[in-house]
């Protein structure tokens, strides 16, 4: 039975105070800008070595402070850690020509040093979300001068091909040569962020089929309808990809997989996950259909330097893995427990 009393405040909530979330960003303070990159720490009386939290492109860094009590900076501030978020900022169509290799070599390498620095020189640990965290590992791999403590990846798909959403689009790609989708992005400059936004939805289109149903049902349940709020504003924060960085993605890791062996060419260069040598926590989704288990598992294979590899499957899909409303008592938790055992030595 519904509470009659509970869901006619959440509705009351709805109409007269536009919502029931509480999306109040996370208290912060811009320390560094450049190109594509605005550092922001976390307000909060942390101490010792920092926490870098480091968003995919073309999704809000909006993935890690999603709603209080659903937000990653939020809980990692309270566990007093000292917190770092990096923002890449909106990309434009004068940013077509940004490859990959601006974040690896630029965006990436400056947010790490800049934290480092203003926590004192302590080193950093790295926790990415997504391609946030391919960017990570690629960063690492290529750096090893960078003051790195740690990297944990959440949700980051290595071994595309074990991916089920994108395997009955690949005979029509390979019988076009790949042109199917290089035509559009080319014309377009990337891949526009209405275009990011419905493929994001896709990936849970049973879940916007049934919502309508599923809200009514949960009327007198806040947190329910807090989290879709806070959802439906990060989807419509969604950040478009530039030209160039588009078409890497789907050239070399979608199409050519080149990251299921762990050497990526990057400008030239090779750039070998083997070389990677501190600890990791990979984090797999239990029901994410973006970077599904097989998908993300494969890295853990690749990092035969590093002197730990911990490989978790916590609840959750692509984004409820990071920031669910279960994610404090699963994915956090595993985190925290990674982050104690490295921290400060």
């Amino acid at each position: 039975m519904i509470d009659v009393s509970a869901a006619a405040s959440n509705v009351l909530d709805k109409v007269l105070r536009g919502g029931v979330a509480d999306l109040r960003p996370t208290p912060r303070s811009l320390v560094d800008r450049g190109p594509n990159r605005w550092v922001y720490r976390m307000a909060g009386d942390g101490a010792g070595d920092p926490v870098l939290l480091v968003p995919p492109l073309a999704a809000p860094a909006l993935c890690f402070d999603l709603r209080r009590g659903c937000s990653l900076a939020e809980h990692l501030v309270q566990q007093g850690l000292p917190t770092y978020l990096v923002d890449y900022g909106t990309v434009r169509f004068s940013d077509r020509g940004l490859g990959i290799e601006h974040w690896i070599d630029e965006v990436l390498p400056r947010t790490i040093r800049t934290v480092s620095q203003d926590a004192g020189g302590r080193p950093v640990h790295i926790v990415a979300w997504c391609l946030g965290g391919i960017l990570s590992l690629l960063t690492t791999a290529d750096r090893a001068d960078l003051p790195i403590a740690s990297i944990t990846t959440v949700a980051s798909p290595i071994d595309f091909t074990a991916i089920p959403l994108v395997a009955p689009a690949r005979p029509l790609i390979e019988l076009t040569g790949g042109w199917l989708l290089t035509a559009p992005y080319r014309l377009l400059g990337g891949a526009p962020r209405q275009i990011v936004r419905w493929a994001f939805q896709l990936t849970s289109v049973d879940k916007y089929v049934t919502r309508p149903l599923a809200m009514l049902t949960h009327l007198d349940d806040k947190e329910f309808l807090a989290q879709i709020e806070a959802v439906d504003r990060f989807t419509e924060n969604m950040i478009a990809y530039p030209g160039r960085t588009f078409g890497q993605l789907y050239h070399r890791f979608f199409r050519g997989n080149d990251l299921h062996d762990g050497i990526v060419d990057v400008d030239g260069r090779l750039i070998s996950l083997s070389r990677i040598e501190v600890p990791v926590l990979v984090i797999a989704g239990a029901t994410d259909g973006i970077a599904p288990e097989p998908a993300v598992r494969r890295v853990t294979r690749l990092l035969g330097s590093s002197p730990e590899v911990r490989f978790e499957v916590c609840p959750g899909g692509h984004l409820g893995v990071l920031t669910g409303r279960g994610a404090r008592d699963t994915t956090w938790q595993v985190i925290d427990s990674f982050l104690a055992a490295h921290r400060d030595q």
